[in-house]
């Protein structure tokens, strides 16, 4: 097991590595504080404002960060299906912000991307989000505005929507994992916000691991009954590989939307920025004390980022958590006419190693020297950034085909706001059975055809979320029509 030091190592960030053994760590049960959406006196509110948390250890000094009600992850909103999240957006930063409900089938004004579906909240300013939540699941909301800084200050939190009933398991844990490129006195490297190493290469990787805003939490877990893990991925732009130790584990439901249970032996799962996956969980009389949940580098070493802490239980509900089953469907269309289906294409060019050698950039064509100099290096179909017009028109109820080429050196993670869709087709040959997602990772050279039936009227974005390519020049948008 390879420590956090060798880990920052293979990241190559040019800087001393964090010692841990500076850092005395305390065991912690520390789960995401929760609040109910909608409180008797209304609006639940939330305030985006600077804190200071303790990152890296309870006796390092406090890291400085951006905080939705000074806490890190934000604080964990908790509904049941079908109800109405009420939440007042408080801006006490120092720059205009949003929050983004991210994997909610939302209503379009609703979805919080500032010059798309709403004006950006300003310093001093608040604005009030209310919406249904259809779909019972794993979401998380997150700061749209400078996403790429926003978001790496610590601006995000978990959504999680109950199913309307209760499931069979013991304990509902929400696992977020983040990474924070960190400077040798623990505080955010805000001096490399904006580097086109990260942005034209894979993103904004850190060099220090969280798990609920602690560094290698214990969390308990009661023996013979089983546990629900919802793994979050809102690191910037690492793709996660993580391995659970041997506690049963099974699939049950990917970005949210439920699948049928799939027995995880041991195999490396993978998430890529903003993915999460489900799983059902149960410690056996013969799991460790303490099995560790790991993580894996790109050269293949793992660390440990989180333990489990095997309680014995009893009482008359002791084992009555026991069996493994089909979370109930979401009401998603799911019906894909494809003999009726509009279709768009969209490739992907840039990056460090690309082919791109001029793309438009605000109306006019620019050489690949020059978007670099502004900031830029990646374009959709040889435009950079958001267009006037959307990649493709719908009418409500029609079904969509987008073939995502990737002709580029680096994988993307594509996230369509206000929708799941499936992947169909892998390099022109038929996908069988793939779950429904929000968020989609095509590797290098791919070609995939995804689908989904456009049943959510709206201007919706579009985009990489590999933050940094985001703010690169990765993004547009689709208009679908009521």
């Amino acid at each position: 097991m390879k420590n956090k030091n060798s880990f920052a190592r293979d990241l190559r960030i040019d800087r001393r590595c964090l010692l841990r053994s500076s850092i005395a760590v305390g065991a912690s049960f520390l789960l995401p504080r929760r609040i109910p959406a909608s409180p008797e006196n209304g609006l639940q509110v939330i305030e985006a404002r600077p804190s200071k948390y303790k990152l890296i250890g309870k006796n390092a000094k406090p890291t400085e960060v951006w905080t939705y009600n000074g806490l890190v992850p934000g604080t964990e909103i908790r509904v049941k299906q079908g109800d109405e999240v009420r939440v007042r957006l408080v801006n006490k930063l120092t720059e205009p912000t949003t929050i983004h409900w991210h994997g909610i089938r939302i209503r379009n004004d609703m979805d919080g991307v500032p010059g798309l579906t709403q004006e950006p909240v300003l310093p001093g300013q608040s604005f009030d989000y209310k919406f249904a939540v259809p779909d019972a699941g794993t979401f998380w909301y997150h700061t749209h505005s400078r996403s790429w800084e926003q978001m790496e200050k610590g601006l995000y939190g978990t959504l999680i929507v109950e199913e309307i009933e209760p499931q069979n398991y013991a304990r509902d844990i929400s696992l977020v994992i983040d990474d924070w490129r960190l400077t040798d006195e623990g505080q955010i490297d805000v001096s490399s916000f904006g580097n086109m190493m990260d942005h034209s290469h894979a993103g904004r990787y850190g060099n220090w691991i969280t798990v609920n805003g602690q560094d290698q939490p214990k969390i308990g877990l009661p023996r013979g009954d089983l546990v629900r893990l919802r793994l979050i991925n809102t690191c910037n732009s690492r793709i996660l590989s993580l391995q659970v130790p041997d506690l049963n584990a099974h699939i049950i439901a990917v970005d949210g939307q439920p699948i049928n249970p799939k027995k995880n032996g041991g195999e490396v799962l993978q998430l890529g920025p903003a993915q999460r996956i489900d799983l059902s969980v149960e410690a056996n009389s013969t799991t460790p004390d303490l099995p560790a949940l790991t993580a894996f580098s790109s050269r293949g070493e793992s660390i440990k980022i989180a333990s489990f802490d095997i309680q014995t239980t009893s009482g008359a509900d002791y084992g009555k958590y026991k069996i493994p089953t089909s979370l109930p469907p979401n009401p998603l269309s799911t019906d894909l006419d494809l003999s009726q289906a509009i279709r768009a294409e969209l490739r992907m060019e840039g990056g460090a190693m690309g082919h791109m050698v001029k793309a438009i950039y605000k109306g006019e064509s620019r050489d690949i020297g020059y978007l670099v100099r502004s900031g830029q290096a990646w374009a959709f179909n040889g435009i950079v950034g958001m267009t006037d017009n959307p990649l493709l028109a719908a009418l409500k109820g029609q079904t969509v085909l987008i073939e995502m080429i990737n002709d580029t050196a680096w994988p993307h993670a594509m996230h369509l706001h206000g929708h799941h869709f499936r992947a169909l087709e892998r390099n022109k040959k038929p996908i069988n059975g793939a779950p429904w997602t929000d968020t989609f990772l095509i590797s290098r050279g791919e070609t995939v055809l995804i689908g989904f039936v456009a049943d959510n009227p709206g201007k919706w974005l579009f985009h990489c979320h590999m933050l940094e390519h985001q703010a690169s020049g990765m993004k547009t948008w689709i208009n679908i029509q009521a």
